[in-house]
């Protein structure tokens, strides 16, 4: 986007698209919803125009799905394809994504959607405003390229595992847990008379061997299909398992799921980054939207998911 555009309203939308988003290319024309639900909706509209008047600026397709807590799901799949809902296949399509993380499988049908919609002639890009975490980074390397400032952050990725009673868990620190308590126990020299102490055993006896092994193939399976949308991304030509092993390995990100990877630690790591500074207009156009967006979220609405046709509050 050129530092001289505007993302203020140009009147330079599609007239079918502005008419379904609410809005008319004529500042003055009658749209076509009665004053109170047009007021009531009204921060609706106004993202979306500026959703508009991103596309145009950059002349690509711009679909968003912004949570701040809430996380990826299966269900996810049905708005996103909403919003997908007038992108052509062979757009240049950008994916604004911010997201805590969650199920891995989802984030890898929604990663194959986005992908085969620009299939043949189109580049697909996700933009990071903020943070896209774990199931969030699956996504974002499944991509040609992310674009990153100095606010964005992915995360290494960390399969959560639901622990009966507990909620969710990162399956590095279950597994890593065990086998350090099955290390010590059998660490020569460690009890007299090689007895092991009840603490240790009534430790190792609250953990599930079955899930255990959940954890493990979890573990594995994240490697595999980070290695799997590198190959069919950004990294066609590059190690991809190289780079896969690097966001997989739990004694590079000692924090896990809260480890930042900024834009210079993707670069390194060998993920193409399209960088671009905070105080060009691009990207102030990306993050007022994206702050427009994040008040939208409540309680009881924590995702969004919005283009220039739809805007879907999701629970």
């Amino acid at each position: 986007m050129p530092d001289g555009e505007s993302i203020t309203p140009s009147g330079d939308a599609p007239d079918a698209a502005a008419a379904d988003a609410g809005t008319s290319p004529d500042p003055l024309a009658i749209p076509p919803q009665t004053p109170l639900f047009r007021a009531i909706h009204l921060a609706r509209y106004r993202r979306q125009e500026v959703i508009r008047h991103i596309q145009n600026a950059t002349g690509r397709r711009l679909v968003c799905y912004v949570s701040e807590y809430a996380t990826l799901t299966r269900d996810d799949v049905l708005p996103l394809m909403d919003t997908l809902h007038r992108v052509p296949i062979g757009a240049e399509l950008d994916f604004m994504l911010n997201t805590p993380g969650g199920d891995i499988d989802a984030a890898v049908k929604m990663a194959g959607i986005l992908r085969r919609r620009v299939a043949g002639t189109g580049t697909f890009r996700v933009i990071v405003p903020d943070f896209a975490k774990s199931a969030g980074t699956l996504i974002c390397i499944g991509a040609d390229s992310i674009v990153m400032s100095d606010t964005s952050e992915l995360g290494p990725i960390d399969p959560q595992i639901r622990i009966p009673d507990k909620g969710y868990r990162p399956a590095h620190s279950y597994v890593d847990a065990y086998d350090r308590l099955v290390d010590t126990i059998n660490a020569p020299g460690t009890y007299k008379d090689g007895k092991t102490a009840d603490a240790e055993r009534q430790l190792l006896a609250s953990f599930d061997p079955a899930l255990v092994d959940i954890c493990r193939q979890a573990l594995k399976r994240s490697t595999q299909l980070a290695e799997s949308l590198l190959k069919q991304g950004m990294l066609r030509e590059g190690n991809w398992t190289l780079v896969a092993a690097q966001l997989t390995d739990n004694a590079k990100w000692l924090t896990q799921h809260s480890a930042v990877i900024d834009s210079d630690d993707a670069s390194s790591m060998g993920l193409k980054v399209d960088y671009i500074p905070p105080d060009t207009t691009e990207w102030q156009a990306y993050w007022r939207l994206y702050c427009e967006q994040r008040l939208a979220l409540t309680q009881d609405s924590p995702k969004l998911f919005e283009s220039d046709y739809a805007s879907l509050l999701m629970p």
